[in-house]
């Protein structure tokens, strides 16, 4: 297997189906987790970098190779948009001083949950980043994606936890 598609395909994660992208997505969740238990948010946040520059490597490799523009098998990029979907969780707990292996599941849920959705649904700037052409633009997409969803999951934290207290 390629390098470039072995990081795509992250670990080869991409060629189960059905729904690959959620696969990756998937898989992307309990990983995040355990970097934000070893090394909390900036472990996290440094992580979602170097898989975000890989997976553009990557993205760029697999084009060159396959003339493919977005393969379904290639979910790198879920992987840099879910983790960015859980950013508000790691930061809130790192910033709270609570133990970094305590990660709520509501939380890593409804991350998953609005990062799928709009990674699917492609509201406004999603569908503008994925329709452009080229490589770079399959990770920006779901970065952008999983921005909205770490807005939603802020938001739903604090009206969990200021509104209504939980």
């Amino acid at each position: 297997m390629r390098p470039s598609r072995l990081v795509g395909t992250f670990g080869g994660i991409g060629l189960l189906r059905p729904a690959p992208g959620t696969w990756g997505s998937a898989a992307a969740v309990p990983l995040g987790y355990l970097l934000h238990g070893i090394g909390g948010f900036t472990l996290l946040l440094l992580a979602t970098a170097a898989v975000f520059a890989a997976g553009i490597w990557a993205c760029r490799a697999e084009r060159a190779a396959t003339g493919r523009k977005d393969a379904s098998e290639i979910v790198i990029d879920e992987v840099a948009g879910q983790w960015v979907a859980m950013w508000p969780l790691s930061l809130g707990l790192s910033h709270a001083g609570v133990d970094p292996w305590l990660f709520p599941w509501p939380g890593w849920v409804g991350a998953f949950v609005m990062f799928r959705l709009f990674d699917i649904w492609k509201p406004g700037p999603v569908g503008w980043a994925d329709r452009k052409d080229a490589p770079h633009w399959v990770m920006i997409d779901d970065v952008i994606a999983g921005l909205m969803a770490a807005v939603a999951v802020a938001l739903a934290a604090g009206l969990a936890h200021g509104v209504l207290g939980a």
